[in-house]
């Protein structure tokens, strides 16, 4: 067993870290201030301007198999980049890369929506959550009906990531309902391909963060067949590796954000003083930081397991269940600890915590809640998926 990157996996680390560093780091107090005024958190084009830099010094569709102009460097690497980008609020993500499920789409699929996608000439986003229907697939209501060589969809959907800015939709609707029913919502579900221009509308979503997810709202939606991704009637398969990929994501983000918070607790503990002492000199200080340091270090060796486990070809959504789990309750308990330790400034929009607090709080409800992931883990061990040890 070999626990130390490689040189290679150092040497990107490295240099996404110092651009991370030179590129996203200065641009934090204009986001902030941007954010508090209500503008969008970077001008428009920033973001296409960044990427494009990006790619020049080589980060270019971090999984994105070769074939299609990517690095292909990995889960482990994406992982690691992962955890990089995270130590800023700067809304960043390297572009030249798609929805894992569209790989699954044909060649006319392939040249209209992947790579246009991989290229950001388009952007996508995948909706399956309903108003009634987060976690239990059962409750799914939105319906497609077939009708001659198209397909009506009807019904709507709800907290939709990236659903404001999409130019078309990866969405799940069920086109037969006594399969679905009879198999527990995991069959008679079907994935489309929604152009917006087909008809479907987007509402904002107002959150306690700075980020809004969408609303859609499909009104008799005419979709051709040749827009169906993957089979008839195997939505939902697709829909678990869409969300599974996600999942162990959200671990590598927390530490990353952690990683960055208990930086700046060290920072403020040796600076402030009270009663004539740097507050690193107490012990309620002291113990804060040293149980932050130890939840960080185990929620990263989770979230590398998780990545580990997918280079190797093998299921990982036991690990990528347990990644999500603790990583992001890890980041709730280690942002709420640096808070505590800058005091009333914490608490301020003058720094960053108070932000990254109001982000934390949903890294426990998308891409399946706490509760979900502990069924899950449970249901994996009692019924033995998975063997202790």
């Amino acid at each position: 067993m070999h626990l130390r990157l490689t040189d290679e996996q150092q040497m990107v680390q490295k240099t996404i870290r110092k651009f991370v560093e030179k590129e996203l780091v200065p641009l934090e107090n204009e986001v902030l201030r941007n954010e508090r005024e209500g503008k969008p958190s970077l001008p428009e084009g920033k973001l296409k301007e960044l990427q494009l830099k990006a790619k020049e010094a080589g980060f270019w569709g971090i999984n994105t198999p070769e074939e299609y102009g990517g690095a292909d460097l990995g889960q482990m690497m994406l992982a690691i980049v992962q955890i990089e980008v995270a130590k800023t609020f700067v809304p960043f993500q390297f572009g030249g890369s798609a929805d894992n499920i569209l790989y699954y789409g044909n060649e006319e699929q392939k040249k209209n929506y992947l790579l246009p996608t991989i290229n950001g000439e388009k952007k996508s986003c995948f909706a399956m959550t309903e108003p009634g229907a987060g976690s239990d697939t059962r409750n799914i209501k939105m319906t497609a009906v077939k009708d001659g060589d198209e397909w009506v969809l009807n019904g709507e959907k709800t907290f939709i990531t990236g659903g404001n800015e999409a130019d078309f939709v990866m969405v799940v609707a069920i086109t037969d309902k006594e399969l679905h029913e009879s198999s527990a919502g995991r069959e008679g579900v079907t994935c489309f391909i929604v152009d917006r221009s087909m008809g479907w509308k987007s509402e904002y979503i107002h959150t306690m963060g700075e980020w809004g997810p969408a609303a859609l709202v499909f009104d008799n939606v005419s979709v051709p067949e040749r827009n169906i991704l993957g089979k008839v009637n195997g939505g939902y398969d697709l829909g678990l590796e869409w969300i599974g990929f996600a999942r162990w994501i959200v671990g590598a983000r927390a530490v990353g954000a952690a990683e960055r918070l208990l930086k700046m607790a060290v920072d403020y503990a040796n600076e402030r003083e009270t009663f004539g002492k740097p507050i690193s000199t107490r012990q309620a200080i002291q113990w804060q930081i040293a149980d932050s340091a130890v939840e960080i270090e185990a929620a990263k060796w989770l979230v590398l397991n998780a990545a580990f486990t997918l280079d190797q070809g093998e299921d990982n959504r036991h690990a990528a269940s347990m990644a999500k789990l603790y990583g992001s309750n890890m980041g709730n308990r280690v942002v709420d600890r640096v808070l505590q330790i800058h005091g009333g400034m914490g608490y301020t929009r003058e720094l960053p915590i108070e932000r990254w607090y109001r982000e934390a709080r949903l890294w426990r409800i998308y891409d399946g809640t706490d509760e979900i992931q502990r069924l899950i883990i449970s249901r994996n061990l009692l019924k033995g998926h998975v063997k202790i040890g």
